[in-house]
């Protein structure tokens, strides 16, 4: 059965995700800007906040929980994918020349660990010849971490009709991306199911597109952000791939800031149940366009997509693709608490059922909101988690849920 995901609501099944390891002990405050990362955290906290929301996810809705670095270990075991990897990791640093030989003194577990965590020139300089390693300092990396790792929902998405693999703005992150692609093309649980929708060609420089703009609307209508991380020609690639699948009829582009604060269209609203979407009221009132992709009305053996501009406001366009719409807006919630709440991705929960969500303790009055309107809120530990300014939802890639 093909990987695919016709909602955002249904009883969560399967999901992708990364426990936070050593490559968040790699930050330091003079370094994490360079690492694409917001603060320090406190790593063994981060992990014990970390299990207990694959625990809550486990035992609210019996889902499978497959973590990432455990299928990149399963991966590993085939040289030549191996190769590949460590060469593109170590190329980074412009050093791929390297590849031989570090590939001759490190385990599969340590080019694990070194393709998540990195690895420096101090720590496998006795086991290679001083000449390769003899203009470098000790403290510099041979591979860099990714200490971003944790948002698996940036990487990639499971909409109806297959699978969008991310093709980040950023090109620091890229590896995260490959590594997931690299997952899914080769293990033995996926290899078989996916249907690949984008990008067609990944060793083709695509446009860039993240997995945190991809909001499904219902089983014909997709939403994607352009946005600070997502480009208009990306989603345009989108549309005609899901357009020619015959599972999706439209996709909506909704035109954002380029803003950090408005980094992915799920920092403007996620949805809920079947007829409950959160919204970020300051966002939505941020879209400045939306454009419709459908396919156009032809004869002809291929398929070929219209774009129309929009006259409507992002509201009433969630009104007509979701019957019955009720929308929680954390206008409800005191500015300021609102404000605060929002930078720390209030508007970001993750729905594992309908009506039930999870939720960062620490956006206390957004979750007093969705309480007043129905919605089970599951709270969960925040203080480090929070600090790469990521919610629940950046940190789960669903893979399948019920009724897919």
């Amino acid at each position: 059965m093909r990987l695919s995901i016709a909602s955002e609501f249904r009883t969560l099944r399967e999901v992708l995700m990364h426990r936070p390891g050593g490559e968040i002990d790699r930050l330091t405050p003079y370094n994490k800007k360079l690492l694409l990362f917001e603060d320090v955290p406190y790593l063994e906290e981060m992990q014990r906040e970390h299990d207990v929301f694959t625990g809550m996810i486990r035992e609210s809705c019996g889902a499978k929980v497959y973590f990432f670095e455990d299928l990149l270990l399963d991966i590993l075991d085939q040289p030549a994918l191996r190769r590949e990897l460590m060469q593109e990791a170590l190329s980074v640093s412009r050093l791929g020349h390297l590849t031989d030989e570090l590939l001759g003194v490190l385990s599969v577990a340590d080019c694990a660990k070194a393709l998540m965590a990195g690895i420096k020139v101090h720590e496998v300089r006795r086991k290679l010849s001083s000449y390769s390693l003899a203009d470098l300092l000790d403290v510099a990396f041979l591979i860099p971490p990714c200490p971003n790792l944790y948002f698996q929902r940036d990487t990639a998405a499971v909409v109806p009709g297959g699978m969008i693999f991310s093709s980040m703005r950023l090109p620091e992150r890229q590896r995260e991306a490959n590594m997931v692609r690299q997952i899914f093309e080769n293990h033995h649980l996926f290899k078989d199911k996916i249907c690949k929708q984008y990008p067609l060609d990944a060793h083709n420089n695509p446009a860039s597109l993240e997995g945190g703009d991809v909001i499904i609307l219902n089983e014909k209508a997709v939403a994607i952000g352009y946005s600070e991380r997502t480009d208009e020609k990306a989603i345009y690639h989108v549309a005609k791939s899901l357009i020619a699948s015959g599972k999706v009829e439209r996709i909506y582009e909704v035109h954002l800031p380029k803003k950090r604060n408005f980094m992915h269209l799920d920092t403007v609203f996620t949805i809920l149940d079947e007829n409950k979407v959160l919204t970020y009221p300051d966002a939505i009132q941020s879209v400045q366009r939306i454009s419709l992709y459908q396919r156009k009305d032809d004869e002809g053996p291929e398929v070929h997509v219209k774009r129309l501009h929009l006259k409507e406001q992002l509201k009433e366009i969630l009104k007509r693709e979701i019957p019955g719409l009720e929308i929680i807006g954390t206008d409800r919630v005191n500015q300021e608490y609102a404000m605060r709440e929002q930078w720390f991705d209030g508007a970001n929960v993750f729905t594992i059922a309908p009506g039930k969500v999870i939720s960062y303790n620490r956006n206390k009055h957004t979750n007093r909101a969705l309480r007043e309107f129905g919605i089970e809120v599951l709270e969960i530990p925040s203080s480090e988690l929070s600090r790469g300014l990521g919610g629940p939802r950046c940190m789960s890639m669903p893979i399948s849920r019920e009724n897919s």
